[in-house]
């Protein structure tokens, strides 16, 4: 089975194509706001733009033609509508172009299985961390459950957010763990609430001590600290309370050596395996939604894109 994903969530464009667990190709290109934040128009914009070159890419990279791909596989949400259009759009024109099958597919679910794929994990407590999401899941009654999750803003928003505030450009993420390497502590809150926690105030605060002088590597580095304590707190928890032996680390923000690191102490103190998607695979790309698309192609569950697709509101048949 070769399926074709197509990623266009936020603000990465990707295509990837995957023939039953190998990655044939995997092509992305990403905006990148000149100031603050994503503007959904403006990504929108680039996604177009770029789209058809990225598919030529992908496809010579797999050395493919369209004709021998089986299904074509896109990110249906959650996302940015304006890009999830964008994929939408792409995916169902090739499909009627070329007769071929399209699977819509959630991005998040994606994110997760292209990791149990690769690291051969298949019954862990996953951690999902991403500029758009932070999520504690395990899977129990076909679903991915949701164990704990950010209440306000996830925790890749949060690094990106403050990064802005440094005049970092995005994404920002590496070059805080960059300049946290020489670091020492400042206070920062500590916001854990039963499972869920909180990176709002958090935030915050570490733009409210930059602004009064305190360095930059001193604040990247109590941030890390204080957010990936909090991560692999209720992680552990998570690990206790379902008795699960695995623990995943997903999502863009999974880069991140000093967040592996304090899961893998964790994990270590418990007797419990540990493993991380690997980098090339940990932020948004095409492979990891057309690796979800071979799975779900027998039951597909949405039609339309859906920005406020859940993890836990798809139902795992396969």
């Amino acid at each position: 089975m070769i399926s074709l994903g197509i990623e266009s969530t936020a603000h990465t464009f990707s295509i990837g194509i995957v023939k039953d667990k190998e990655v044939l190709s995997n092509v992305s290109q990403m905006y990148r706001p000149k100031k603050g934040g994503i503007v959904p128009r403006e990504a929108m914009t680039h996604h177009v733009e770029i789209a058809q070159d990225i598919l030529k890419r992908a496809l010579t990279e797999a050395k493919l033609s369209i004709e021998n791909v089986d299904i074509i596989s896109f990110s249906a949400g959650p996302g940015l509508p304006p890009c999830l259009r964008v994929g939408s759009v792409l995916a169902r024109a090739l499909g009627l172009k070329y007769n071929k099958p399209v699977v819509p597919v959630n991005h998040c679910v994606a994110h997760v299985e292209i990791a149990k794929m690769t690291t051969g994990f298949n019954n862990p407590i996953i951690l999902y961390v991403s500029g758009g999401n932070t999520q504690i899941l395990g899977e129990a009654g076909n679903r991915y459950r949701t164990f704990g999750e950010a209440i306000d803003i996830p925790i890749g928003n949060c690094l990106d957010q403050f990064a802005r505030e440094l005049g970092i450009p995005h994404p920002g993420g590496p070059t805080i763990e960059t300049l946290a390497k020489s670091g020492r502590w400042v206070e920062l809150p500590y916001v854990v609430k039963g499972m869920d926690v909180s990176f709002s105030g958090i935030l915050t605060q570490a733009i409210d001590k930059f602004k009064t002088g305190e360095s930059k590597e001193n604040i990247c580095f109590s941030l890390q600290e204080v957010c990936f304590s909090m991560l692999t707190e209720v992680c552990e928890r998570a690990l206790a309370h379902t008795g699960k032996t695995q623990l995943l680390l997903t999502g863009g923000v999974a880069a991140n050596s000093r967040l592996q690191k304090m899961l893998q102490i964790m994990c270590s103190e418990r007797n419990a395996k540990f493993a991380v998607v690997p980098q090339e695979l940990a932020g948004d790309c095409g492979a990891m939604i057309a690796y979800t698309g071979i799975l779900a192609r027998e039951n597909p569950q949405e039609k339309r894109i859906n920005r406020f697709w859940r993890t836990d509101d798809v139902e795992i048949k396969w």
